[in-house]
């Protein structure tokens, strides 16, 4: 009920967790001795940060703190930053990601239809909002978004066809079965009348494009946040905010510059999850950069930290004297008004100016381009060019008319066949 509440709670579950590392290689090696005998939140402050790095350097089973055979299953990041990290979950693991990831506002039920539309293969996302659905008795349709199998035309038939009520994808997966269902004639917002709620993470998420994509389908959309290796972090509550799930996990802020660690402020996530079997992680820096506050002002009454995510840590690109992040430029794309229509766009940070294409129907390329280069120079103080480019330029239109011939490999080919495509998937 309390912030002081959750401390206690978390001060109850932290002996527990700080004695199971004791059978991690990787932190016996580290804290030699003491491993094992850590029981307070003073002791875990004494800690090392766990870093990325780590995880890669014990790949594939240096942070293994159970028998192999207590295994359930196996993973990997998706390594956009780098070598991928390894992670593995107990099947009392995966009971805690399922309630974790359910703990939604507009929550699964058994009469949902449930369409999971990210990576299964390694990944732990589209296989956590599987099996967290399947505990709920909802029906799961296993969309895969890197599978050829799943050309757009397929989701948007899948989405009307089915009556999907819920969905799991990364944030542009909307916007781009809108311009899909537009593309086949539908209209998003009106002829998919079962769709509920759209949960979407995987991708940083500015306040601007989550209200777009919400106007464009009529339908509340539920951000989560997590990694691979620390599923289910936090969650969105009904007016909006991000909230970090702080029954489950210690969360701290690191300032690299300072090398401070408090427990609110802006700086780099770190994670001690208070429930994990098969791969405790002590003070893990996740590399995000964040918000956090511990302001009790929430309307939901949920008294847990709210966070913004700011994205990958340092990252961003220089223009001039200013330093341009993609969190903030999405927020001004998608501030323009709906009635210009602008979906997708690019930007390009060069030394001396910010290029910036979107694209626009012609009857608003003029407004468009105007409101938006004024916008980004009051902003970042930067020379902006903004200029308009017909629809289909960035996202080709056959992009969501295309359908893929996927077909197992064959070897055998008759007289007018191709047979230079023998043992290859089509």
């Amino acid at each position: 009920m309390t912030f002081d509440d959750l401390t206690a709670l978390q001060d109850k579950e932290l002996p527990r967790l700080l004695a199971s590392v004791a059978t991690s290689p990787f932190y016996r090696k580290r804290l030699g001795d003491r491993a094992g005998q850590l029981r307070t939140r003073e002791d875990l402050a004494t800690v090392p940060l766990t870093s990325k790095q780590d995880l890669r350097d014990a790949y594939p089973f240096g942070f293994l703190a159970v028998p192999k055979r207590e295994v359930a299953s196996y993973h990997e990041s998706s390594g956009t930053a780098g070598m991928p990290t390894a992670s593995y979950y107990t099947e009392r693991d995966w009971q805690t990601i399922n309630d974790n990831y359910a703990r939604k506002w507009i929550g699964i039920t058994e009469d949902d239809v449930f369409l999971v539309r990210t990576p299964y293969a390694l990944m732990i996302s589209g296989n956590m909002a599987h099996a967290a659905a399947r505990s709920r008795g909802a029906l799961v349709v296993p969309g895969d978004n890197r599978s050829l199998a799943m050309p757009y035309s397929r989701v948007l038939r899948v989405l009307h066809d089915l009556g999907v009520t819920l969905s799991w994808s990364m944030p542009t997966e909307p916007l781009m079965w809108a311009a899909a269902a537009r593309a086949h004639g539908y209209e998003p917002g009106e002829d998919f009348p079962s769709l509920r709620a759209l949960y979407v993470g995987g991708e940083p998420l500015s306040i601007n494009r989550r209200r777009r994509i919400s106007e464009l389908w009529g339908v509340p959309v539920i951000e989560e946040y997590g990694a691979t290796e620390t599923p289910c972090l936090g969650g969105q509550c009904p007016h909006g905010r991000m909230h970090l799930w702080a029954d489950q996990a210690v969360y701290e802020v690191y300032d690299p510059a300072t090398g401070a660690i408090t427990q609110d402020g802006r700086g780099q996530l770190v994670v001690t999850q208070l429930f994990r079997e098969a791969m405790p992680l002590l003070r893990y820096n996740i590399g995000d950069e964040v918000e956090i506050s511990l302001v009790d002002d929430c309307p939901c009454g949920w008294h847990l930290p709210t966070v913004r995510v700011l994205g990958r840590a340092g990252f961003g690109h220089p223009v001039g004297d200013a330093r341009v992040t993609q969190s903030e430029l999405e927020e001004l794309v998608f501030a323009l008004p709906t009635a210009h229509q602008v979906l997708f766009w690019r930007g390009r940070a060069l030394p001396s100016v910010l290029e910036i294409e979107i694209e626009v129907p012609s009857a608003h390329a003029a407004d468009a381009c105007a409101a938006l280069t004024s916008t980004v120079e009051t902003h970042f103080g930067c020379p902006v060019t903004v200029r308009p480019v017909p629809v289909g330029t960035l996202v080709p239109t056959e992009v969501f008319t295309g359908v893929h011939d996927v077909v197992k490999p064959r070897s055998l080919f008759g007289a007018d066949e191709d047979w230079s495509k023998a043992l290859l998937y089509q």
